[in-house]
This record gives structure tokens, C-alpha cells and sequence, in this order.
């Protein structure tokens, strides 16, 4: 029971973090009405440095959730209407309202026992997706080589949770699987690839490398949208030839990156790092950074090491930044895809002292789930308790199958 509670109070944290919005007023969605997110005219004064480069320097933020895939209901509607943002936000106000939990001491209950006192909820944003194209908004197919990949991984994690009481439930954590008294053969096997699930752990704990990435405070990378991976803030930094930029995010794991602006090419092939090799450069007012040589233990919806990356970062006024960045994998998707944000700039003198995060909870929490594993083995082996692997260790968090905007 300590595992499955350290493994959904974990789950919980990364949540809270992609609902936490980064300013000092703490407010739920229905205290404050719906606000339009608006990109000044193409005609704005361009902000340059005393170098003369556009000036991208700050703390910057996205005001809004924004779902990244549109969903199902909203078809090819590219905008939310005000009405729809409204009722968003009024559903989701309820969701993440004062007292959210469920009956006391079940899973759902532990998932979401953090009350919102400690929360704050962003508005709809304006975009029904951040993916712009495709125009359905939505991810491009996989390959049939992905297919594959992603059903060996969905498959090995399936078989761990066999015999435990959530496939004989028919929970939605194990959706495609079926329920068996015997515990998996395959218990003692290697994942198909290297595992990096954050909300689809391995249902045991023999290795860090069984729970996921966030909980080995890994859960860091690019590309980063925000209310997706639980993103709160970047900070960019600017000197004559080169650029720094600061993510903030989730339980502590914000992670810096370096862009190399002197026109070098990529490192060769055989370098991989975990959040790629940036190489950027200026067109006109805007910063375009090439993305390669990530590793293969990073994965972004199935991609890894052939990912490639091309972003622009352009400032279109004093307060606001407009980011995109096209994605594409031919080993993974059928096609290359789009993603659009706008981030608008926060206060320099109110954050003018920033202290850098630590991954606490992922930290202590990661031993912990090493440690309860063992005992419950221990306990099992002297007759004291359940075989461990009829226990389901991996959960469920209802607030992300409930939210409309994921």
C-alpha cells in the first residue's frame, strides 16, 4: 500500500504542476472571467538589445491551458467560441473545486488529495490545440514501425498487471488487457525498449528504471508545452552570441539549455544528449534553433533519437513571445506536425530573485518506492502477505481522464 501511495501521490505532483499557473494571486477559474489571448500587430516596435539583436530577454509564461490535440468534439473548429470558453471554465472550476475528492482512502482519492489551496487554475486558452497543422489539429499517424514499438511497450506493461485486482476490475489502466490469477511470466523480462513512461509505469519497482522518468526527477525535455508536461515558466538570457534558456517545471526538474549561435554544425552523430543539440541563428527578427542528437532514452509521444526540431521564437511586442516549433520523425509519424504558443513576459522586479528548483518529491519519494517493494516481497516470502505482483502498483489519477482540456 505505501508503494501504490508513493506512486500516486508522485502522479499527483505532476498534475498539480501542469494546473499551477506562475504569478502571485491564487485564484480558481471561476473568480476571474475568460480573457482573449491577443498578439499585437506585425507593426510593433521590435525590442533589440544594446547589441542590436531582437531582444527576447525575460521571464515568460502561457497564461492559458490550451489542450495539444483538438479534441474529438470540436472537429475542424480552430478557436473556442466565448461561450465554450466560459462553460470550459466553469467545468473545470468544479473539477478542481474547494473539496475534489472522492470517497475517502480509494485510489482516485489518494490521486487527487491535493487541495486547492495549493492551486491555481488556468483559463481556457483561445485555441481549441496547440497543434496548428496539421489543420485537424491533431498528431499525424504513426508508422506501422511505431505501431509496433508503442504495442510491444503497451503489451509488456499489460502483462505486469495481469493478476491484479485493476484488470480483474476492468480499469481503465489496463484498458486492452485481460485479467489472469497467475502473475505474467514476463515478470522478470527487460522492457521491450528502454522504459520512460511517466503516467504508464511498470507495475514493479526491481530498478529505478521500472518507474518513470518523473519519478527519477527526469521528467525534463524538449519540445515543452506547458500545461501538457507541466511547465510553468522559461527564462531567457541573452549575451553578444549566445542564448540561455531556463524551463521551470513540474516537481522541481526545470533544466537549462545553451543554443549555439556561431554557425558550427551539429555534433556528429555519435554525441546524443538529453535534450538535443540546439544550433540557432536570426532571421529578421526571429530566433530559429535547429534540434538533433537527443538521446535514446529521451521520448517524445514515441519519438526519440531521430527526432528533429526547428523553432522560432519571435517577439511581437513588449509583453508577449511567439513560439513555434515543427516537429518531425519519419520513423514515428507519416508527416511533420506544428505547435503554436504565445507566452507573455512577467515581471522582472517581481522575480528579479529566482532560486533554482529541486526535484524533492522525486528524490525522496523514488527510495521509498524501491524500499515498500522490497518489504512487500519480504512480507510475501515469510507468509506475512499478498504475492506483490497481484498488487497494482501502477494506479489511476481520475482529475486527467476527467479534465476536458486533456
Amino acid at each position: 500500500m505505501r508503494t501504490r501511495l508513493l506512486n500516486l501521490i508522485g502522479a499527483a505532483a505532476v498534475i498539480v504542476s501542469a494546473v499551477v499557473f506562475f504569478k502571485p494571486a491564487q485564484v480558481t477559474v471561476a473568480q476571474e472571467s475568460p480573457a482573449a489571448s491577443v498578439t499585437p500587430p506585425a507593426s510593433a516596435p521590435v525590442l533589440k538589445t544594446p547589441w542590436g539583436e531582437p531582444d527576447l530577454q525575460g521571464i515568460w509564461t502561457d497564461e492559458f491551458d490550451t489542450p495539444l490535440q483538438r479534441p474529438a468534439e470540436y472537429a475542424n473548429q480552430e478557436f473556442f467560441t466565448d461561450a465554450q470558453r466560459q462553460q470550459l471554465d466553469k467545468q473545470r472550476a468544479q473539477l478542481f473545486g474547494s473539496d475534489p475528492r472522492q470517497e475517502r482512502g480509494t485510489a482516485v482519492d489518494v490521486g487527487g488529495a491535493y487541495n486547492t489551496a495549493f492551486l491555481t487554475i488556468k483559463h481556457a486558452g483561445a485555441r481549441t490545440s496547440l497543434i496548428v497543422d496539421p489543420p485537424n489539429g491533431r498528431i499525424p499517424p504513426l508508422t506501422p514501425e511505431a505501431q509496433k514499438a508503442a504495442a510491444a511497450d503497451r503489451g509488456f506493461r499489460l502483462a505486469l498487471l495481469q493478476s491484479t485486482e485493476a484488470c480483474k476490475n476492468k480499469e481503465p489502466v489496463c484498458a486492452g488487457g485481460k485479467y489472469d490469477p497467475t502473475p505474467s511470466p514476463r515478470f522478470a523480462e527487460p522492457p521491450p525498449r528502454y522504459h520512460t513512461g511517466n503516467f504508464e509505469r511498470l507495475n514493479r519497482s526491481d530498478g529505478p528504471e521500472d518507474d518513470g522518468l518523473a519519478d527519477r526527477c527526469l521528467h525534463s525535455g524538449l519540445p515543452d508545452f506547458g500545461s501538457l508536461f507541466g511547465g510553468s515558466f522559461r527564462q531567457i538570457v541573452q549575451t553578444p552570441g549566445g542564448i540561455s534558456m531556463f524551463y521551470d517545471l513540474n516537481q522541481g526538474q526545470g533544466w537549462q539549455r545553451n543554443i549555439v549561435m556561431n554557425g558550427s554544425p551539429h555534433l556528429p552523430a555519435s554525441i546524443r544528449q538529453w535534450f538535443g543539440d540546439s544550433r540557432g541563428h536570426w532571421e529578421g527578427n526571429t530566433l530559429v534553433v535547429d534540434v538533433t542528437n537527443f538521446s535514446p532514452k529521451t521520448d517524445f509521444f514515441g519519438s526519440r533519437e531521430n527526432m528533429h526540431l526547428v523553432e522560432r521564437w519571435t517577439r511581437t511586442g513588449p509583453k508577449t513571445l511567439e513560439y513555434e516549433v515543427t516537429i518531425e520523425d519519419p520513423t514515428v509519424w507519416t508527416r511533420p506536425w506544428t505547435v503554436k504558443q504565445e507566452f507573455t513576459k512577467q515581471s522582472d522586479e517581481e522575480n528579479r530573485i529566482y532560486y533554482e528548483p529541486r526535484c524533492i518529491e522525486g528524490n525522496f519519494g523514488l527510495p521509498g518506492l524501491l524500499h515498500g517493494r522490497r518489504m512487500e516481497e519480504r512480507a510475501f516470502a515469510e507468509g506475512r502477505g499478498p504475492d506483490p505482483r497481484t498488487i497494482d502498483n501502477v494506479g489511476d489519477v481520475q482529475s486527467v481522464r476527467d479534465d476536458p482540456l486533456r
